[in-house]
Order: structure tokens, then sequence, then C-alpha cells
């Protein structure tokens, strides 16, 4: 005998943000800045939702002939040596998700002389 437990919006997109590759740490905030759930190493982060909520209020202020009112920010990337922070905005809620960057790797390659026959 199985049970299948039916998912709530909020919950399929909480496993959402939990099947993004690389994905660290997550938060979804409201409008206001406010915690309404998060995991991983951003799990009960208010320090950084408070900056998030921040940044995103002060997009709102920037000159409005550079950036129209009307026309508001689709994603902000704030990136690191060994990670980042996506941050987007749906339905009045503001989603973070800290991202492992894959580390850079210096390749050696060594010249090799062709000797013809």
């Amino acid at each position: 005998m199985t049970f299948h437990r039916s998912l709530t919006l909020s919950s399929y997109k909480m496993l959402a943000l939990e099947r993004i590759p690389d994905q660290i740490g997550y938060l979804v905030l409201t409008e206001d800045g406010a915690v309404l759930t998060s995991g991983g190493d951003l799990e009960n982060d208010e320090r950084v939702a408070n900056i998030i909520s921040s940044l995103v209020t002060l997009t709102s202020k920037v000159d409005p002939k550079a950036f129209p009112l009307h026309d508001p920010f689709e994603k902000i990337s704030i990136k690191y040596k060994d990670h980042c922070y996506i941050v987007c905005l749906s339905n009045k809620k503001i989603y973070v998700v800290k991202r492992k960057l894959p580390s850079q790797t210096t390749a050696i390659v060594e010249q090799q002389s062709i000797i013809d026959v």
C-alpha cells in the first residue's frame, strides 16, 4: 500500500529550488523581506535576506531614464570567486538561490616538437 501526499504550489516550488544544479542554498522572501522558507547554506539567514531585500528595493530607486519602472529587472546575479547568488522576482516573492561555481582549473600544455620522417 502506498500513500501519495499531494503537493501544494509552495511545496512544489521548494522542490524545484532544491533541484537546481549546484544549488547550495535558497531563500524565498516576501516583498518586504520576510523569510518564507529557506534551505542549505541560507537556512534562516536573516542577514542575507536583509541585504537582498535592500538590493531589490534599491533597484526601484535607480535612475528611471536608464532603468524604466515599467521594465523591471528579470534577474540579478551577484558573483563571487567560488559561488554566486541569483535573485528573481515572481508572484510578489523574491527567490534567491546560492549556487556553487565550478572551480577554475588551469591546464598546462607542453608543446612537443614534430619530426617529419
